[in-house]
């Protein structure tokens, strides 16, 4: 790669085009098989991420299925999370479906009155908002022993980074998300339009060092050296570890969902991105933060548009003993 890069802009030009280079014989299937063994064997004490913090408003319940099992999250009096049991206790009202009132749900259909301690058999949930993230422990789906906090990936200190969150989901299990994730060979050539001259310099079980340009326009690319971890059987992350932005985090979260009606699993992938600099200018980035916060998350839709179509092709032949890896 012929680089023209100025103090001042991080950005390389590429002179030539050139086609991308096969990348198949590298990406062994033991090798991805061995970093998907090793993450789900590592613990997690029976957290989930369901969501972005900012999409549990004060006054409005969220609610997701989480693992066959309804969850509903909710922010009572100065904006402390709660959750629990998605199903009224009394007759099996939805409770996503309900009001809350100075912190505390009302059943839309009798009038029972939660708020967020144990009542009439209705038990709460342990619940973690992360500043980023929300993360519920439901033990009787983890089945492991429970940990009092989330394992929150490390991550730039707060007050520095520009983080936006997208949620979206396919028919796929976790697992199959995971491994997408970690076999960064596909990159370049399953989105071409955002990635080039990828080059994997480590590869195993414990972690992934990847050389890769960004595309911004054309032929003007942004080179970093990122780094791709697993730890635990949900998450990956990828750190910049070199290059513009060094130090930005991408945490994808993979959480089960259930059954659909056809009775096939589905995922939700949670991705959060948090991105710093040392630039002067990107203070003035994240103040504007709302405006860019949507431009992110486009930019994330897209990628995993592809990356789903990927997990649930990797499920469909898994499940039906097709699968070649």
């Amino acid at each position: 790669m012929t680089s023209g890069r100025s103090r001042r802009v991080p950005l390389t030009w590429r002179h030539r085009r050139h086609g991308r280079r096969s990348t198949w014989q590298e990406a062994k299937p033991a090798v991805v098989a061995d970093a998907l063994r090793a993450a789900l064997g590592r613990p997690t004490g029976n957290w989930y991420v369901v969501c972005g913090s900012r999409e549990v408003r004060e006054g409005v319940p969220f609610g997701v299925p989480l693992g066959g099992h309804e969850v509903v999250v909710w922010r009572g009096p100065g904006g402390a999370l709660r959750a629990g049991p998605g199903i009224c206790p009394h007759l099996g009202a939805p409770l996503r479906e309900s009001p809350v009132r100075c912190g505390r749900i009302v059943c839309h259909w009798h009038g029972l009155v939660l708020d967020g301690g144990p009542f009439a058999g209705w038990e709460p949930y342990p619940v973690h908002d992360d500043g980023v993230l929300v993360w519920v422990r439901l033990d009787a789906l983890g089945g492991e022993r429970p940990l009092p906090r989330p394992p929150v990936p490390a991550r730039p200190p707060a007050g520095t980074v520009l983080d936006a969150v997208t949620r979206t989901a396919g028919v796929c299990e976790p697992e199959d998300v995971v491994a997408n994730r970690l076999d960064p060979w596909h990159g370049a050539w399953f989105h071409p339009y955002a990635f080039t001259d990828l080059t994997v310099e480590q590869a195993g079980p414990e972690k992934f060092v990847v050389r890769v340009s960004f595309r911004v326009a054309g032929r003007l690319v942004v080179p970093v050296r990122a780094v791709f971890t697993a730890p635990g059987p949900r998450t990956v992350v990828m750190r910049i570890a070199e290059g513009e932005g060094a130090g930005s985090v991408v945490e994808t979260h993979a959480t089960p969902l259930g059954g659909d009606a056809q009775g096939r699993p589905r995922t939700a992938v949670v991705e959060a991105v948090l991105a710093c600099s040392g630039r002067r200018g990107f203070a003035v980035a994240r103040r504007a933060a709302p405006a860019l916060r949507p431009l992110v998350r486009r930019a994330a839709d897209r990628l995993w548009r592809d990356d789903l179509a990927y997990a649930e092709r990797r499920w469909a032949l898994r499940s039906t003993g097709r699968f070649p890896g």
